[in-house]
């Protein structure tokens, strides 16, 4: 069931403004990864504000022990395929892993790919002022960013592990400080992911552009989960932050368990999954058959 307030014939597209809009209203804005066409369309018919093409999908598409193996050739591919899914919904493509670090320019290609070739209407970026001249270039090129602090997967392995950030008092005034930057170069909203909820909250109230949480708290402008993780549809782990609305992953294991006992066992496939010839022309057919083994 569609529980969207608005029916497809009454939606407008979702655009950067739109973030904005609903923050200064006070309105939550609902964000959620796809990375198919069908997850898009089913996002889509929800009436989620917007999809994230996260690098998340090297580990619960790919199987990757973390995003860093993450390719542009992946992320385009997979970001083509969710825009030709999904039509209202404000679509982010997320830069990989050494597609924007080395170089402005770099950067700024990079990022116009995603708009040119895959169909999005924005990307995000991890980091913080480190990222200030890219993400200005790219405003400036006409190429909305979206900015990404707390914790950042692709510096992992700086991390140490999948840590949350922020939780000293040094550590969190350099992430208020550089989210004020990253505000200051341009970027339409910021994802703070595993930062501690007042941090979150403090942030989101300093900033005039919208905080998009994971694993932050209540207060930040909106959400955005990992939908393998919402649905649970990825086995290996679930993060503590996430509410599980569906155990896929059981529900689908079940599924191909029963055709493989029924394969075995000669209970699938029956007449009812069969095609058949009409009789007169399979009649016919032996009959051919039967005069060309004569001959």
């Amino acid at each position: 069931m569609n529980t969207s307030s608005q029916t497809n014939s009454t939606r407008k597209k979702i655009t950067t403004r739109t973030f904005l809009q609903k923050k200064q209203r006070g309105e939550p804005i609902t964000m959620l990864t796809a990375y198919d066409y069908p997850t898009a369309l089913a996002v889509d018919k929800a009436g989620v504000d917007s999809i994230l093409v996260g690098d998340s999908l090297g580990m619960v598409v790919l199987g990757y022990e973390n995003t860093l193996p993450v390719t542009m050739g992946d992320m385009l591919h997979h970001c083509k395929a969710v825009s030709r899914g999904a039509k209202y919904p404000l679509l982010i493509g997320d830069m990989p892993f050494m597609s924007y670090q080395s170089s402005v320019n770099k950067a700024v290609d990079n990022a116009g790919r995603f708009l040119q070739e895959a169909g999005m209407d924005a990307v995000k970026l991890e980091g913080g002022r480190e990222r200030a001249k890219a993400i200005e270039k790219m405003v400036l090129a006409g190429i909305p960013v979206m900015g990404h602090l707390g914790l950042t997967p692709q510096s992992v392995n700086t991390f140490g592990g999948f840590r949350a950030q922020g939780k000293t008092a040094s550590a969190a005034k350099k992430l208020l400080e550089d989210a004020l930057i990253l505000q200051d170069a341009g970027v339409f909203g910021i994802v703070l992911e595993a930062v501690p909820a007042q941090l979150a909250e403090l942030i989101s109230r300093k900033l005039d552009i919208p905080t998009i949480g994971i694993g932050a708290g209540i207060d930040c402008d909106g959400q955005v989960l990992v939908i393998h993780d919402l649905i649970g549809q990825f086995d290996r782990f679930v993060p503590s932050f996430v509410k599980q609305y569906a155990q896929i992953h059981n529900i689908v294991l079940d599924a191909l368990e029963t055709y493989d006992a029924d394969v075995r066992q000669g209970h699938f496939p029956t007449s009812e999954h069969s095609l058949y010839m009409k009789d007169e022309e399979w009649l016919a057919f032996l009959a051919e058959m039967d005069g060309g083994l004569n001959e």
